[in-house]
């Protein structure tokens, strides 16, 4: 009969206290994944996620504070002549006051310099793109994004991001779920980089409606689902009013709704002035949220904040905002405090109109 074979018994586990064992997993995986891979929350790495001003101050505040956030995925939605193109150049325009670069891919080939210059875009600095299909246009994000040398990269818009199989093919040939396939695929790829680059990607999309919805909204909007889940805010644009100045248009009034938000708590809603000379009306959005909190005391067509009176009628009290900006800024730091927000020392970035902040924290 054969020996049999003596087998040496595994060595106990040393007994080693699990803050030791948990700091060498952590050793091992910054070792083979690179520093940075795994970190504790409240480390200084983690902070308040920075964000570029929408140009509309109670915008800002209804996204928490720091306006598109940062190293994010922002949609944009909405009908027809909803003002999401115009927001998307003043966050633009926001970006480049403080030296930042911006890319437009504009594969809806509709892009008005005139009307992006008198935003504050500057065009000299600006770096267009206007792809011939949908792969193209995203490949061109990714590379942007990939060279961590851009902070917002605006895409106008997904409903025009045609697959390449599309376009090759003849006008009524079905390609099922084409688009949608394209869009997951890319969120798959560009999410990771997006964070790791801080870069702030916009997508602007429209809206269609489902054929036979009997309950609920029949509203939807194109590239498939994967847009909404890697999104970290989506907003929906509507156009409210039209602002009239005697029997000529002066405007729109816009609501925006925050339908998805990962940085504040979603569904905020708010309403502000949209002027066909300028785009968003800061001054007329600091009006509005000054009188709300009764910062800005109103009788009748008479505006008054403390013992100066500032005119009569909002056009007459938007100019002399405009012209005092001394006076509108310390407005601004009245509404911030009253609505629990403080001016942040960094990560908030546009001059004073696009000046964002930080949610205090007794909200």
């Amino acid at each position: 009969m054969a020996k049999a074979r003596s087998r040496k018994a595994p060595s106990a586990p040393k007994n080693e206290p699990p803050d030791t064992m948990l700091d060498n997993a952590l050793g091992q995986i910054e070792k083979a994944f690179g520093k940075g891979s795994i970190m504790k929350l409240s480390g200084s790495a983690a902070g308040r996620i920075p964000g570029i001003s929408t140009g509309a101050l109670s915008l800002d505040l209804a996204l928490g504070g720091q306006g598109i956030p940062r190293g994010r995925i922002v949609e944009f939605y909405g009908p027809e002549s909803s003002g999401k193109t115009t927001l998307a150049l003043h966050v633009i325009a926001s970006a480049q006051k403080t030296g930042g670069v911006a890319a437009f891919i504009d594969a809806e080939h509709a892009l008005d310099p005139t009307w992006a210059k008198r935003l504050g875009v500057k065009l000299e600095d600006l770096l267009v793109s206007q792809p011939s299909y949908g792969e193209e246009a995203l490949q061109i994000a990714e590379m942007l994004i990939k060279s961590n040398a851009v902070d917002v990269i605006v895409i106008d818009s997904v409903a025009a991001l045609v697959p390449k199989t599309e376009l090759d093919g003849e006008i009524g040939d079905t390609h099922v779920g084409l688009q949608a396939r394209m869009m997951s695929q890319a969120m798959r790829k560009l999410t990771g980089a997006i964070s790791r680059s801080k870069t702030s990607v916009i997508f602007i999309n429209q809206i269609r409606e489902k054929i036979g919805v009997m309950f609920g909204s029949p509203e939807t909007t194109p590239g498939g689902r994967a847009l909404k889940f890697y999104s970290t805010c989506r907003i929906d644009l509507r156009r409210v009013s039209t602002l009239k100045d005697g029997d000529a248009t002066a405007g729109i009034r816009m609501k925006a709704k925050i339908v998805k938000n990962k940085v504040a708590p979603p569904f905020r809603v708010t309403e502000f002035d949209m002027l066909v000379t300028s785009g968003i009306s800061y001054e007329g959005d600091i009006i509005d949220m000054a009188v709300e909190d009764r910062i800005i005391k109103q009788s009748g067509s008479w505006f008054s904040y403390g013992e100066t009176r500032l005119g009569q009628g909002r056009d007459r009290v938007r100019e002399f905002l405009k012209e005092n900006p001394e006076t509108t800024e310390e407005i601004r730091q009245l509404i911030l405090e009253f609505r629990g927000f403080a001016a942040p020392a960094e990560g908030a970035e546009g001059d004073s109109e696009e000046a964002t902040t930080e949610e205090a924290s007794s909200k």
